[in-house]
């Protein structure tokens, strides 16, 4: 029985949300963020969230840390019912299975120490004998090791945002949530960092879930999730060859301009059925359909549904 038990948790994915509910209450009104979620993430992914501010993404990943409880639903992360746990084992789950890196990096960071004791700070809590070997692997692996030494204020904004990201994967999370990393820095630092969480993906094994509203950092991860008025409306999924050709890319580099514009047509993007068949058209394909009304005809032609506007 063990043994099945344990087949059953390996073939899981690793994160699991069975329509989630999030309604926020004030006295005088509520907001539903969530409204019936459902997705599932693989061990090893890099994917990126996006949707317009107040769709709820943010909500969803503040979530899987642990960092919020739905109104109803269920999310299973790990194997373990994330909302079922006590007190205890949410303390254990938010240091050894999340790391977060958020858009304001202060979060991360504490101003009056170097680099590299910033990075040591989550170690500390880590019985581990090799807490500076593994800062200094972690400052090499984000490409500031010649900066251990030097205070926040000698660092750039996205010199800092790649120290929190040191940070955040310092005690060997399974999952990375990142939350608009590149949000206050320039496109060509936000590619750079957009290089090492790719890095971190592919050499440290780690699941990679980021908030974005940076189409170019979309458009470089496997799977794009689109979250609108609470729930997934589309995604798009990366071709293979796009996929293998990114990973055959040195490492920050900036794009060649053949990648530039190879990079508005490497995925393909499908609508979601939710568990009611109901289906979100989005709305640039609205707009183009020139659809005005709220009635579209729908027709079952040679194995295809065929939306056309109401005449």
């Amino acid at each position: 029985m063990q043994e099945n038990a344990l087949e059953e948790k390996q073939d899981m994915p690793l994160i699991v949300c069975d329509n989630l509910v999030k309604i926020y209450k004030t006295r005088d009104f509520e907001v539903m963020a969530l409204q019936g979620l459902d997705i599932t993430i693989q061990a090893g992914e890099m994917l990126a969230i996006v949707g317009n501010s107040g769709s709820g993404k943010s909500t969803f990943l503040n979530m899987i840390g642990g960092l919020d409880k739905p109104t109803a639903g269920k999310l299973y992360v790990d194997g373990k019912n994330l909302f079922s746990m006590d007190e205890e084992s949410l303390i254990s789950y938010k240091k050894n299975t999340v790391g977060f890196v958020w858009q304001n990096n202060a979060r991360n960071l504490l101003p009056y120490l170097t680099a590299l004791q910033n990075v040591q700070m989550p170690l500390l809590l880590d019985n581990a004998n090799d807490r500076d070997a593994r800062a200094l692997e972690l400052l090499e692996l984000v490409g500031l090791r010649d900066k251990k030494d030097s205070k926040l204020s000698q660092l750039s904004g996205g010199e800092q945002q790649r120290i929190a990201i040191a940070i955040a994967i310092a005690n060997r999370p399974k999952i990375l949530l990142a939350d608009e990393p590149t949000g206050s820095v320039d496109l060509k630092t936000g590619n750079y960092i957009l290089d090492i969480f790719r890095k971190i993906n592919r050499e440290e094994h780690t699941t990679i879930i980021i908030v974005t509203h940076n189409p170019d950092l979309a458009d470089k991860v496997s799977r794009v999730v689109s979250i609108r008025d609470g729930k997934i409306s589309s995604e798009k999924i990366m071709k293979e060859s796009y996929r293998r050709r990114l990973d055959e890319v040195k490492l920050f580099s900036e794009q060649s301009e053949e990648e530039q514009k190879m990079q508005h047509f490497v995925h393909e993007e499908y609508a979601i059925l939710d568990r009611f068949g109901r289906v979100q058209i989005p709305s640039d394909m609205i707009e183009q359909m020139g659809i005005k009304s709220q009635r579209v005809k729908m027709e079952y032609v040679d194995g295809k549904i065929i939306i056309t506007p109401e005449k």
